[in-house]
């Protein structure tokens, strides 16, 4: 199987009494990723927070990153926050794209934090964090972002922090304390999410795409043997948006995106 079942359990969360809001109402963040912004209607709504979910290899981390790098590139402060992969990697990969500019980390435009060093520095230490501990760590991120002004923030990834967290009612918590803060400060927010090739759900605990404004799911399909990369756009609150699903090339100069044309030899639904 390729495809994520057909909802998965979510659909399009409704904007204030069931009805979509219009494409004009709210100030957009334009991603800066032209297939997406056009699927968007102009772009994410600012303030909202969005799961990226995909399984391993699915361009997660890529559009994430171009997110940031185009929204540093527009004058936006933007900060990645790692959990599992050290910054001076991502930057390294990050060279290899035509549409990095190494100035934009020198500048103070794209700023990269490791989490587990904040961790650290903070006397994190509990495999299982307290409250308190939970606390103090949505605090530092709010302090971050509005001591620098970011904002477009990336969290790569919630699942690696929800394994500290471990329990649904502290997980759900969490991502709604710090949704308000990102939010308060107009900040703009995708937040990574691993899951398996064969999802029933688009996170680990099963209660983050509840909380979030948006969900954008990556997957890999086959047809006539080739492996493609898939996008669709599960929800997105404040907008409307295109439900088809496009097949996503991680190029040298960004992700470019095309309709996914159904159908032929080996594909998998």
């Amino acid at each position: 199987m390729e495809a994520p079942p057909e909802n998965a359990g979510v659909r399009p969360a409704p904007v204030g009494g069931g009805l979509m809001a219009p494409a004009t109402q709210l100030e957009r963040c334009v991603t800066g990723i032209e297939g997406l912004d056009n699927i968007l209607s102009g772009g994410i709504p600012r303030g909202n927070m969005v799961l990226v979910a995909g399984s391993v290899g699915t361009g997660k981390t890529t559009l994430c990153l171009e997110f940031l790098v185009r929204g540093a590139e527009r004058g936006e402060r933007s900060l990645f926050l790692s959990v599992t992969e050290a910054s001076d990697k991502l930057i390294q990969n990050l060279s290899t794209f035509e549409f990095f500019r190494a100035e934009l980390v020198t500048n103070g435009s794209l700023v990269f934090v490791d989490l587990p060093v904040l961790y650290d520095r903070l006397g994190l230490e509990h495999e299982e964090l307290t409250e308190e501990e939970i606390g103090i760590l949505i605090r530092t991120i709010r302090d971050l972002v509005r001591q620098l002004g970011v904002k477009r923030l990336v969290l790569d990834s919630l699942t690696s922090v929800g394994y500290r967290i471990r329990r649904d009612e502290r997980i759900r918590d969490f991502m709604l304390r710090l949704g308000l803060e990102l939010s308060d400060a107009g900040c703009t927010a995708l937040l990574v999410s691993e899951i398996g090739p064969t999802p029933s759900r688009y996170s680990l605990h099963g209660v983050e795409e509840a909380i979030v404004d948006g969900v954008i799911l990556l997957w890999n399909a086959r047809r006539q043997g080739d492996i493609l990369r898939v996008l669709q756009i599960i929800k997105m609150r404040g907008t409307s948006h295109s439900q088809a699903q496009y097949v996503v090339e991680l190029t040298p100069i960004g992700l470019l995106m095309a309709p996914h044309l159904k159908g032929g030899q080996g594909e998998g639904q």
